[in-house]
């Protein structure tokens, strides 16, 4: 119901190339399909909350990067697991990830967009909860650059979606995530554009599943792909 951060997704007037991958504000209605989800882990625990601000970012982001090991993010989806493994050369990326994980952000959120031969795009939902997480996590934070020349968009490649006005700077945002499925001929305008952050070392048959779930004409999956996102070792 690759990319977005409009509120209205891709049914705005406001024109964007339709092979990007942009960010998306939640899509607020005022409703909680958390009945639909799948079972919560009944040991999650949370930590303090921290919100996050441009200004604090770095001071915050880095050193729990650092005190936190974990490399390994398992996402349970209704579809079937995905397991992504976080890059220590994106030590923001890989840490706002994490962070988001642990408080259980992703938790409620939808593979949102889906792009058969393209991208699968998570981290937005239309329930009101993901609108209060981003509140209380931090609403308009960006998490800067970290573009490597040398790594490539490829088949399973986990990347940080962006806003697409005045963002020259290729800041990603927080919140949304792709999967990458190919060809290696799509990758042309995305390679340096982005911030690869991660790999998928597992389900990458779950995520092509999802690629090809019937859409809407907005690319957003008839059936809710929901998401229960959990650190492991």
């Amino acid at each position: 119901m690759m990319y977005a951060l409009v509120v209205c997704l891709l049914s705005c007037k406001d024109q964007r190339p339709s092979d990007s991958v942009f960010s998306t504000d939640p899509l607020i209605e005022n409703k909680d399909t958390t009945s639909e989800n799948i079972p919560r882990d009944p040991k999650a625990t949370k930590a303090p909350v921290i919100t996050i601000t441009q200004d604090n970012l770095m001071d915050f982001l880095g050193p729990f990067g650092s005190r936190t090991t974990q490399n390994k993010v398992l996402l349970k989806t209704t579809m079937g697991d995905i397991v992504i493994e976080l890059f220590e050369e994106t030590p923001l990326h890989r840490a706002n990830f994490l962070y988001l994980t642990q408080m259980g952000y992703f938790d409620q959120t939808f593979f949102h967009r889906v792009v058969p031969n393209f991208i699968i795009q998570g981290g937005n939902s239309d329930n009101i909860s993901t609108s209060r997480k981003r509140k209380s996590l931090g609403n308009n934070y960006r998490l800067p650059s970290e573009v490597n020349p040398g790594r490539k968009h490829r088949y399973g490649t986990v990347s940080g979606a962006k806003e697409y006005r005045k963002n020259k700077e290729k800041m990603s945002a927080p919140y949304e995530f792709f999967i990458f499925l190919g060809p290696d001929t799509s990758t042309r305008h995305l390679n340096g554009e982005y911030t690869i952050f991660g790999q998928v070392i597992h389900g990458m048959d779950v995520v092509e599943t999802i690629a090809n779930l019937p859409t809407d004409s907005g690319e957003w999956p008839k059936t809710n792909v929901f998401i229960e996102a959990k650190i492991i070792n």
